[in-house]
């Protein structure tokens, strides 16, 4: 009978334990860095304006790159901000990528072109599409980083 009760007393105590370890870790993981939409948005800002450069200047490894770190910071938006209104449409964008991504493989320059302003036209529909139509993206005019050289060197 002792050893019952001894028995009982222990497993209540490491369940207790257990319990408090998970209220500890519930409480980490709310308080973990998750990054925000608009850290997320200037990110595929950056990404998009690097394709563009990467992709004019026919280096596509370097396009496909950028192709591939948009499609990521997508991802983490779907991720991250899944209760935001916006991250329901993300997936608008997959076409368009696509269409990149098609251009990019098959080194057609004008197809990339056209795609990309695809690409652009979409993130304007998609602003629009979530009230943020005041936020107005284009076809970069003017290259933004001096420290990138986007020609494909031998």
């Amino acid at each position: 009978m002792f050893f019952s009760l001894f028995a009982c007393k222990q497993q209540t105590s490491d369940m207790t334990k257990l319990q408090d370890r998970i209220k500890v870790l519930e409480t980490q993981v709310a308080n973990s860095y998750k990054p925000g939409f608009g850290e997320s948005m200037s990110s595929v800002q950056v990404h998009h304006a690097k394709l563009w450069f990467a992709g004019i200047n026919k280096n596509w490894k370097l396009a496909e790159f950028e192709v591939h770190e948009l499609k990521e910071v997508l991802e983490t938006i779907k991720k991250y901000q899944k209760e935001r209104d916006e991250s329901q449409l993300i997936d608008m964008m997959n076409p368009t990528l696509d269409s990149v991504s098609y251009a990019i493989k098959n080194k057609e320059e004008k197809s990339f072109k056209r795609s990309y302003a695809l690409l652009t036209t979409t993130c304007n529909d998609c602003h629009l599409q979530t009230k943020f139509e005041y936020n107005i993206v284009k076809i970069p005019d003017m290259q933004q980083f001096s420290n990138q050289d986007f020609s494909m060197k031998p």
